[in-house]
């Protein structure tokens, strides 16, 4: 096995594609030191575990030695990166920029070793913020507008009759400089980024230097079934929920997503993975089991070995009755069926309405582990459902018949 197969084995279970891997192949076994960019940014500093997919990769890379740069994009924040938008995103202030900069750099410690010799931390105001308007429109000469309308949502956008400001059309040149300025040797990012990423190709190539590598990874489902996991969906777990809500939210996942989670958000084996997804197929306690399993191991390559094992013990102790929490309420209700936002109130009355509907949009209510966030939805209860509703406010619920 070659040196760059002995590195690249253990990443292929969440690789989509590499474009020039030939290219990276050559690098990695010529014993080369990477650099590899990853660059953010600077809006909402939530990083979850979808996030956290090329966030091992690096880190993987980092632990063979080569470096991970770090940009916080400062100046691109101001434009804002038109992905996946189909209206222009306000401007954030600076003070603001700068808060999420400092949540950023506190959340890829999570996962990433932010020691100097692997990690390097720049913004592109550093080569933005001095670039004369004669080179900025030089780069501009070397993108044409059908390169720009390639892209699937300023086309999109264009036949819903929407808008498209004139900045936003340069943001992928910004980003795609940002690869030579920094020098990037391969850069690990979601497919909706590969765009972008390729305009950083074409840069590098003009400007003189060997062109980056891009790796593109899996998208996984958010814990919904939607396309993936976001915070204005409310359907994901991020890297700095607690324990208790990482377990939490993983045994309320659907059966037929938690094979996929286990294989991208777990070190689980092949083996362990394979029975897993048996697991799934038989139903009933058995698939529980295997929910247990994968809540357990996400826990601990955050948290560690003694954390999983508390928290599967706790979920245990609570949802198959054996034990309750320490602050459990009675609560009697009227109905069995009714909406999110009505049971709340009803186990919740302490609370207005609009922090009721925070907290279901925060993903911190669950009915006997299963996890509520539209205010809408319909919910059904029976004696002795238990209800969660923040950290540490449980209920017991008791229908009473009739009205």
């Amino acid at each position: 096995m070659s040196r760059a197969d002995e590195i690249l084995e253990p990443m292929w279970r969440t690789i989509d594609s590499i474009v020039d891997e030939e290219a990276l192949r050559r690098r990695l076994d010529a014993g080369e030191r990477l650099r590899i960019k990853y660059g953010v940014d600077l809006t909402a500093p939530d990083l979850h575990l979808g996030h956290a997919v090329n966030l091992w990769l690096m880190r993987h890379l980092q632990d063979q030695g080569h470096t991970v740069v770090f940009l916080l994009g400062d100046l691109t924040t101001q434009v804002g990166d038109p992905t996946g938008k189909n209206e222009t995103r306000p401007v954030l202030s600076p003070d603001a920029i700068e808060a999420n900069a400092q949540a950023f750099l506190d959340q890829v410690s999570i996962v990433l070793d932010t020691d100097p010799a692997v990690f390097e931390v720049h913004r592109n105001s550093e080569w933005f913020g001095r670039m004369p308007i004669s080179e900025l429109l030089g780069l501009f000469s070397m993108t044409t507008h059908a390169q720009l309308m390639a892209r699937d949502m300023f086309r999109e956008r264009i036949a819903a009759g929407r808008e498209i400001a004139l900045h936003e059309l340069t943001y992928p040149v910004l980003q795609g400089y940002d690869s030579f300025a920094m020098q990037s040797d391969v850069t690990i990012v979601g497919s909706d980024q590969l765009f972008n990423e390729m305009m950083g190709r074409q840069y590098q190539q003009r400007l003189g230097m060997r062109s980056q590598s891009i790796i593109t990874t899996v998208i996984t489902p958010g814990l919904d079934g939607g396309p993936k996991q976001s915070k204005s969906l409310g359907n994901y777990v991020a890297l700095t929920d607690t324990p208790t809500d990482k377990f939490g939210k993983i045994m309320s996942l659907s059966d037929d997503l938690a094979g996929v989670w286990a294989s991208a958000y777990t070190n689980l084996d092949e083996r362990e993975l394979a029975r897993i997804r048996e697991d799934m197929k038989a139903g009933g306690e058995v698939a529980r089991d295997a929910k247990l399993t994968i809540a357990g191991a996400v826990v601990e390559r955050y948290h560690g070995t003694a954390a999983a094992a508390r928290e599967r013990e706790a979920f245990l102790n609570v949802f198959s009755g054996r034990a309750d929490p320490k602050d459990i309420r009675d609560v009697t209700i009227s109905d069995r069926a009714l909406t999110a936002l009505d049971l709340l109130e009803a186990v919740r009355p302490d609370l207005s309405q609009s922090a009721r509907r925070r907290l279901l949009a925060q993903n911190a209510v669950r009915v006997d582990g299963r996890l509520l966030g539209d205010p809408n939805e319909q919910v059904t209860v029976t004696d002795g459902s238990i209800i969660r509703s923040g950290r540490r406010a449980w209920a017991r619920v008791t229908v009473r018949a009739g009205r």
